[in-house]
């Protein structure tokens, strides 16, 4: 894993930060279609940085760390504001803003896998945390549901149908992901400490 700073994939996922702003600057302007294109061009730079990274061997350690900051705070910075009702056109469509159960649900899981992750590596020096495949999918179906979300606040029509079914399922799929993540976190710690044991140097029995 390099420790180098300046690589393309780092620049992307630079670049996909200093999109948020400008997000959510469109969001409070109530420019729904532009925002939806600045949030589907940083899902492309986020598989972009990625993809350049294994291609051409720019892993870094940098990137490693950067990557999912930026994913979640697009995310996490989507679901506050599409939560605050000033945003929206008056009167407010039907079933917007975004439910304040789910916002607290989507945030709460997040903070709940990054504070226990910092617990165990303060008490174990474990680092070697990864997403659960439950996670990558809660990940998806949140991008999914946030372009439901502002293509709903463009299209005003109909949302009964469908905004309460996108509702339950982020809030039901970040409970789970949640909780699915103990169990994968414990699997990768004992993973761990078995890989650890064969490399072991026994202590030395002493010469007399």
């Amino acid at each position: 894993m390099s420790s180098r700073i300046l690589t393309v994939p780092n620049t992307l996922t630079v670049f996909r930060m200093v999109l948020i702003p400008v997000f959510v600057t469109l969001l409070f302007y109530q420019r729904f279609i532009l925002a939806l294109a600045i949030f589907v061009l940083a899902g492309l730079t986020d598989g972009l940085d990625g993809l350049l990274a294994r291609r051409f061997g720019q892993q870094s350690q940098l990137g490693t760390i950067l990557d999912p900051i930026a994913d979640k705070l697009m995310l996490v910075t989507a679901f506050i504001v599409l939560s605050m009702r000033s945003v929206f056109p008056q009167p407010v469509p039907s079933h917007l803003p975004v439910p304040f159960w789910v916002t607290v649900a989507v945030i709460s899981r997040d903070v709940f896998i990054i504070v226990g992750a910092a617990a165990i590596n303060i008490m174990t020096g474990f680092r070697g945390f990864r997403p659960s495949w439950l996670g990558k999918f809660n990940t998806m179906v949140q991008i999914a549901a946030i372009a439901a979300i502002m293509f709903a606040a463009s299209v005003p029509y109909h949302t009964g149908y469908y905004l309460p079914s996108v509702y339950v399922v982020v809030f039901t799929l970040a409970v789970l992901s949640g909780l699915h993540y103990i169990f994968f976190a414990s699997k990768l710690l004992n993973e761990d400490r078995k890989q650890a044991l064969p490399g072991e140097i026994p202590s030395e029995t002493p010469q007399n």
